[in-house]
């Protein structure tokens, strides 16, 4: 739940500063939205939710 919410506010963040700097338009945004809301409820979200998983697991474990 941690990873998620935070990956969330990361991504949230993220997005606001393509749409405010590269003028990336609204429409593109909700599109975006809306492709990751059906992907999510598709088969293929838990294969997307474990690899994301995995990747945060593994950037967490590297000491640099």
């Amino acid at each position: 739940m941690v990873v998620s919410l935070s990956l969330v506010l990361l991504l949230g963040v993220f997005v606001y500063l393509i749409w405010r700097y590269a003028r990336l338009p609204v429409w593109q945004i909700v599109l975006c939205a809306l492709f990751g809301f059906y992907l999510a409820s598709s088969s293929a979200g838990p294969h997307v939710a474990h690899a994301v998983e995995s990747f945060t697991h593994f950037l967490s474990r590297l000491h640099l």
